[in-house]
């Protein structure tokens, strides 16, 4: 009988969660639903328990041998699979584990790391043995992928591109500015500063979302050209850190913004580049992520406790 688990995928804004078939990525069901974390870890539980009890029933009702769930969840998680902080998702000390394990065996794991397996195995990352997958959306984050599997790091920590302030200080005017790039070059990064600079413009309409902000500098806005010119060339900048410092064969990038294309992506693209030190690297493979929206939900399905382990694909180079 062909084996499914149930993958959930919980970020700031939304949870979205299917019916997955293991051997195939095949995502069978699936919803869509809002965090609204601001509501407590409580409301947010129940929902991925309504959620979890919806798909669970569905696969039953078509005969599908479910083996676990798994949950990738936009905190901290160690290699255990225990959440570690609680930034947007306050389920420490909420027993999570433990309420979803009564519907089928569960395990956590960084969202940063789930669809990083997931491409690994089924998408853009089959090709290589070590790749580097960058998220850019609402966060940005990243996972090294060895040998097909995700290195999470001694404590789970090593999903952390652009959170930590980088300190600047200018020689001009000797001001301090500390600002992480998640504060300059994530989606609601360009919706704040392009909100910002507009508002003093008479008739300017606030843009909600970062390929908002994207879509009207393809339009022609020329603030917008310039947040997003500057937003993608300094995300660039923290993945050809990335690549001087883990020597990947490739760069897989996701994400709402990652994955939008334009003036974005090509001036990201384009400082990634400028920003590789070693000649041999410096036209390593910039791939987008193959399984796009489905990534996240395939890959915690995958971290089920007894789904089948993700393995490198055989022909690897």
């Amino acid at each position: 009988m062909t084996r499914h688990a149930i993958g959930i995928d919980i970020g700031g804004t939304k949870i979205a969660a299917g019916l997955v078939e293991l051997s195939t990525a095949r995502v069978i069901a699936k919803e869509i639903i809002p965090t609204k974390p601001e509501r407590g870890g409580d409301e947010v539980l129940r929902d991925t328990l309504d959620v979890a009890r919806r798909l669970h029933a569905h696969g039953a009702s078509i005969g599908a041998q479910i083996c676990g769930i798994g949950v990738g969840i936009c905190e901290l998680v160690n290699p255990e699979g225990e959440i570690r902080s609680e930034y947007l998702i306050k389920w420490q000390g909420l027993s999570a584990q433990e309420a979803l394990a009564k519907i089928a065996p569960t395990r956590f794991e960084s969202d940063a790391r789930a669809p990083a397996i997931a491409e690994a195995r089924f998408g853009a990352g089959v090709p290589y043995r070590n790749f580097i997958y960058l998220t850019i959306g609402t966060g940005i984050s990243y996972c090294l992928v060895l040998e097909g599997k995700p290195y999470a790091g001694a404590h789970g920590n090593a999903i952390i591109a652009a959170s930590g302030i980088l300190s600047s200080d200018c020689e001009s005017c000797g001001a301090t500015l500390d600002r992480s790039l998640e504060d300059y070059a994530s989606g609601p990064a360009l919706v704040a500063r392009y909100n910002q600079r507009s508002s003093s413009q008479p008739g300017a309409t606030a843009l909600a979302t970062g390929v908002q902000v994207a879509a009207a500098a393809a339009s022609g806005d020329a603030l917008a050209r310039e947040v997003v010119t500057s937003a993608g060339a300094a995300c660039g900048n923290t993945a050809g850190f990335l690549i001087n410092a883990l020597d990947p064969q490739a760069l897989i990038v996701a994400g709402g913004l990652g994955l939008a294309g334009g003036l974005y992506w090509d001036n990201f693209v384009a400082s990634t580049r400028r920003r590789i030190w070693a000649e041999s690297s410096r036209a390593l493979p910039i791939r987008t992520a193959q399984l796009g929206a489905d990534a996240g939900v395939v890959g915690a399905a995958l971290c089920a406790p007894t789904a089948v382990a993700p393995e490198a694909a055989p022909g690897r180079p």
